[in-house]
């Protein structure tokens, strides 16, 4: 809850999630929350269940208990339609940039299928989501030009910017993004990042950045869930998991990454992040 007592934007309570007939469960008894423009980190080395939970959220896996709260009603318990309608203010960026986008699609029309879909009264002519499009483009700091290409014609990064343009064409309130620099050089990292976190003080939109690499999280968050083993272990403000951590694993985490990457210094973080510098 805020400090106001109003329900947090989106809340996960006691969210598990097992695959088939598995012993241990993906995530097990995972809660947190995501306030209005907050962009929180969620932490933990692979397969500790961080996607599972963000592939949860928006319906994606479905869980064997607890709960996805959106404005504090149960997404579950909605009416279909009304359901949908919070969905689209949800919206994730996966980590495979190449699986994300349907390579027989060029890259315009894969976002413009995006405002056909949910916006389709806002945009009902072609020439009304081609302009869109060369604006979300420009949002994401892509040539509008590149909107013509395939995939496979796009570099990592670029195709990474198509998918996070495609979902800023629903004009969401939340972003999921699911270890969205991972598979992206350090310099390219770098770029990204700025243009997430130019994003996140744009708009306004709130933020669940999922990754294996807590420097990365301290980049852009003023908080962050760590997870191991598929439950979260602690949970708190980024500066005191850096100069504090209370669980064994954040301790291991921060052991891995002896010093702030450079890619940190060169960007002003979201509002609440850490300072890179300190």
């Amino acid at each position: 809850m805020n400090g106001d007592s109003s329900p947090s934007m989106l809340a996960v309570e006691h969210l598990t999630v097992r695959y088939g007939r598995a012993a241990r469960p993906a995530a097990a008894d995972v809660s947190f929350s995501l306030n209005e423009g907050e962009c929180v980190g969620l932490v933990g080395a692979s397969g500790c269940g961080k996607s599972t939970v963000a592939r949860a959220i928006v319906g994606l896996e479905p869980p064997e208990s607890g709960r996805v709260l959106w404005r504090g009603r149960d997404l579950a318990e909605m009416p279909r339609e009304e359901r949908r309608a919070a969905l689209r203010l949800v919206q994730m960026v996966f980590q495979d940039s190449s699986g994300a986008l349907d390579p027989r699609m060029r890259a315009g029309d894969a976002v413009a299928e995006a405002l056909w879909i949910h916006r389709r009264r806002e945009f009902s002519t072609r020439a009304a989501r081609a302009s869109r499009v060369a604006e979300l483009f420009g949002e994401v700091e892509l040539d509008p030009a590149l909107a013509r290409r395939w995939p496979h014609e796009l570099s990592g990064g670029q195709r990474q910017r198509v998918s996070i343009a495609r979902a800023l064409a629903c004009e969401p309130r939340v972003l999921l993004a699911d270890e969205p620099v991972s598979a992206l050089d350090v310099a390219v990292q770098a770029q990204l990042l700025r243009t997430l976190a130019s994003l996140l003080r744009r708009t306004g939109m709130a933020m669940l950045f999922v990754s294996h690499d807590l420097a990365v999280v301290r980049c852009l968050c003023s908080r962050a869930i760590v997870m191991e083993a598929g439950r979260v272990v602690e949970s708190g403000p980024v500066d005191s998991l850096f100069s504090s951590p209370r669980a064994p694993f954040t301790r291991e985490l921060l052991a891995a990454v002896p010093r702030l990457p450079p890619l940190c210094a060169s960007f002003p973080a979201h509002p609440g992040a850490a300072n890179p510098g300190s």
